[in-house]
């Protein structure tokens, strides 16, 4: 920063002393006029008249020769070296978007655009100079309310962040729109102090958040940073910096490369690079401090580091063409702007350049340009920056037979953005013509003058600008006056004939909606540094191995540290952790229960489905053959309610199948209670009604009034209601709950159901073991009874089939561990209900199915029997 206020310094000094206006002594019958003191222009400028001209400025050459200042008479010429093809082609750009505007008859019909174009030697001072010239007009200019009004509305330019910072500043004062094509730098954004400025260059902000999610998704946590020597290095590393770090990377090394490339300060560099042991090295600076870095690091043969390129130079022609600089940058990495496929025209235009046109001489810049391209001295004085021993120019010479960086159109990304600055400026003249009385933006709903264009006017006009061009890239300015933020991720690659290809390996979209990645990458396509395919490590301490634990090494970031073997004392787990198989870490354990995916779940629920499949398939027979004397014997009404209750017992056992939680628990122990209590009563009252029937002998007895079908119902809906009040006192005292059990033996936390109130739980088990005891005593007195089909025989064994389950049940409940204990239950639950099923229902099926000629009174009452009801 300091030196930089140094430029700033001696920029505005020498100006000073070079220009001013001034209101000059004219007879009355001349308006006041401004000129320059120092007389016409020293600078070379590239011009051509139209109805507006757009002002340029382009850093043609890499560098100037800084000239002696005394302070104490006017500076002497300025002379720019080290000519910039890429630069070149910029500027031809902008002729070239002017020209075709021009043409067009629909965006600007009857109006022209000219240029005025200088050369900022990619300096502060060059820049600020040609600004203040672009402000003067050429020669003298008129005086409109006491101030020099110049012939440029606009400017296009300055590449570099530092010129257009010292241009900006300027322009602002003026209020005169500038549109930058290449300046990224974040602080131009504040619109407080530029408030003129406007870039189609997204900002380094976004650049930086596309390098930081860069970072993070590769896993790097060691990464050097080098940057320039200006407001672009510098802004952009220190953001890059804050960033990074807040994600749990560190900065290995922050350097900064010298403007004047100090053989010691870069050699120092490079070897701080080496020692710092970064696998990823981030360089953000512009392609000529980029050059020098890597110059040094090829003479000191540093190799192994994967570069990561900023913007500036991630598509650099000057650094990929020179074979010299493969060895270490093959499979660097970098974000760029997004490229145009192909602009169609540009290539010619650009090859028409000749020394022998008719425009040539009216183009200060063609003669270095030439010169340089094909090493020869055009006839002459040899002036500009033609150099004495390199032969004449034959006239032969022609730019479609040299490849080099100027005609190299495959890589439009810069000239892309010159390109969108121009029809940015047409589109905003054309708003400004389209302007209808009376309902324009200023005061008064006042349109513009848009035959004396004012700078203010247009900038307002320019920051409302928005459109799509031929390409389909939409353009158009936040309000920040930048542009909407979308960049390439390229990776250098080396093709078979040993040139570098830039290959788009991902993409950054700021604009993608929230929730949404903003960056994609493509892993596969990606070939690393040494032609490596695997994803380089960039770590300052690798992860501890177990039984370890970091150290963080003393003054040092805390990516740096050492792995300590941990102390010999065994720490206990928690109950529900369980060691390692290494014994370095507390894991949680396994959760065991009863679940639907293995195999015992799945078997359990498969017997339950066949047994309610098997009671719906009697069902569905009784229904059919619900008129023959079978099914009407002894009330068909109580076996179709037993058979809907023994569906119920089936499925109740799903409720024992699953994770356990609040209502499962509830609901798996009161269905089951309540099923099996409806479904016994229905056999006791079966057995009642059985035995009373045949006990019945007198004529006169009318017993069996008492045992009719509604004294039947309502027996059955006493009996099932005392098992729902001992349920709902259950659940409202203390009801079932889900359980961790967890010791620390076992390396499993068992999820189980607990039954809250052991008294309920018994009481519920009791009642049915009552009602089942009752129902087989009376069975077993009935069994002898006469009858070709005696119900009570089966009854009887049906239920020494149910008490011999239940009474089995109590000790293999007792003794099996977790989820074995609610498998042993759901097994009973299942076993005593296909006894039900099989000794009550599957006689009766096979006399329906088999033997239907024993399915009529005569035979079910061939013996002293009794008719039973109906």
């Amino acid at each position: 920063m300091l030196r930089f206020s140094r430029v700033w310094f001696l920029c505005v000094t020498a100006l000073c002393l070079e220009f001013f206006c001034l209101m000059s002594s004219q007879p009355q019958s001349k308006p006041h006029q401004c000129r320059l003191m120092a007389g016409p222009s020293a600078l070379p400028v590239l011009q051509r008249e139209g109805d507006v001209m757009l002002g340029g400025l382009f850093s043609l050459h890499d560098m100037m020769l800084q000239p002696d200042l005394s302070f104490t008479s006017k500076p002497a010429p300025t002379r720019c070296t080290g000519f910039n093809f890429r630069t070149f082609r910029w500027m031809q750009t902008m002729m070239f978007a002017i020209e075709e505007i021009n043409r067009d008859d629909h965006l600007l019909p009857n109006f022209t655009l000219g240029y005025k174009i200088y050369d900022s030697c990619s300096t502060p001072y060059h820049a600020l100079r040609a600004s203040v010239e672009l402000m003067g007009g050429e020669g003298e200019g008129e005086v409109e309310g006491g101030s020099c009004h110049g012939l440029v509305p606009v400017v296009i330019g300055d590449g570099g962040s530092t010129q257009s910072l010292v241009v900006a500043r300027f322009l602002g004062v003026f209020r005169v729109p500038q549109v930058s094509y290449f300046s990224s730098c974040a602080c131009l954004s504040n619109k407080a102090e530029f408030p003129a400025f406007l870039r189609t260059m997204p900002s380094d902000f976004f650049q930086v958040d596309a390098l930081v999610q860069l970072v993070q998704h590769f896993s790097w946590k060691w990464v050097g940073v080098v940057a320039g020597d200006d407001a672009y290095g510098r802004g952009g590393a220190q953001i890059f910096s804050e960033k990074v770090q807040k994600l749990g990377a560190c900065v290995a090394l922050h350097e900064i490369i010298p403007k004047n490339h100090a053989e010691g300060a870069m050699a120092s560099i490079v070897a701080r690079i080496r020692s710092s042991g970064a696998g990823v090295v981030l360089v953000f600076a512009l392609e000529q401090d980029a050059g020098a870095l890597f110059d040094e690091a090829l003479r000191q043969g540093l190799t192994g580091v994967q570069w990561l390129a900023s913007e500036a130079w991630s598509t650099a022609s000057v650094l990929s063409t020179p074979p010299r600089f493969l060895p270490i940058l093959q499979g660097s990495m970098g974000f760029a702007i997004r490229r145009a496929v192909h602009i169609p025209g540009l290539q010619e235009f650009l090859l028409r350049l000749h020394p022998s046109g008719s425009d040539a001489s009216k183009d200060p810049f063609l003669r270095p340009f030439w010169e340089e391209v094909f090493r020869c001295s055009l006839q002459g004085d040899g002036g500009g920056d033609s150099q004495r021993g390199k032969p004449l120019c034959s006239g032969s010479e022609d730019l479609g037979s040299v490849r080099n960086i100027y005609s190299d159109v495959s890589q439009l990304r810069i000239s892309y953005n010159v390109y969108k600055a121009v029809y940015a400026i047409a589109h905003a003249l054309h708003a400004m013509r389209s302007c209808e009385t009376g309902r324009g933006p200023f005061s008064l709903h006042a349109c513009p003058n848009t035959d004396s264009v004012q700078p203010w006017q247009l900038l307002h006009y320019l920051k409302q600008v928005e459109f799509s061009n031929s390409f389909g890239d939409e353009t158009k300015f936040d309000v920040n006056g930048d542009p909407v933020a979308v960049y390439d991720l390229v990776n250098w690659q080396l093709e078979a004939d040993g040139q570098v290809k830039f290959v788009t390996v991902g993409r950054f979209d700021e604009t993608t909606s929230l929730g949404r990645k903003k960056l994609y990458i493509q892993k596969t396509d990606i070939i690393w540094n040494g032609n490596q395919t695997t994803v380089p490590l960039s770590v300052c301490s690798s992860s501890c191995p177990p039984g370890t634990r970091r150290a963080i090494r003393p003054h040092l970031p805390i990516c740096c540290f050492d792995c300590v073997v941990y102390a010999t004392e065994c720490v206990r787990c928690l109950p529900e952790f369980w060691s390692n198989e290494e014994c370095t870490a507390c894991i949680p354990k396994l959760v065991d229960f009863l679940s639907y995916s293995d195999t015992m779940g799945i078997a359990l629920l498969s017997v339950a489905l066949l047994g309610s499949f098997c009671t719906a398939t009697v069902v569905l027979i009784f229904a059919c053959h619900h008129a023959t004397p079978i099914v009407r014997a002894n009330n068909s009404e109580l076996s179709f309610l037993m058979l809907f209750s023994l569906t119920l017992c089936f499925l109740c056992s799903l409720t024992f199948i699953g994770r356990p939680s609040e209502w499962s628990c509830m609901l798996r122990h009161t269905a089951f209670g309540i099923t099996f209590v409806l479904c016994i009563s229905c056999v006791l009252g079966k057995t009642i009604v059985v035995l009373m029937a045949f006990r019945a002998t007198l004529p006169a007895s009318n017993v069996m009034k008492w045992f009719g079908p509604p004294q039947q119902r309502a027996f059955i809906s006493l009996c099932t209601l005392v098992q729902v009040v001992i349920c709902a006192v259950w659940l409202a005292v203390s009801p079932p709950s889900p359980r961790r059990l967890m010791t620390r033996e076992s390396a499993c936390v068992i999820l189980l159901c607990d039954e809250g109130s052991t008294l309920g739980f018994c009481l519920v088990l009791g009642y049915i073991g009552l009602l089942a005891s009752l129902c087989l005593l009376l069975a077993f007195l009935a069994r002898k009874l006469p009858d070709n089909f005696n119900e009570a025989k089966f009854i009887t064994f049906s239920m020494l089939i149910f008490c011999a389950v239940w009474i089995s049940f109590i000790p293999a409940y007792v003794s099996s561990p977790g989820k074995y204990s609610t498998a042993t239950e759901v097994f009973a639950i299942l076993g005593s209900s296909f006894g039900l099923l099989t000794c009550l229902f599957l006689p009766k099926c096979y006399i329906i199915l088999l033997k239907p000629e024993k399915n009529n009174r005569k035979h079910l009452m061939a013996k002293n029997s009794v008719r039973l009801s109906t």
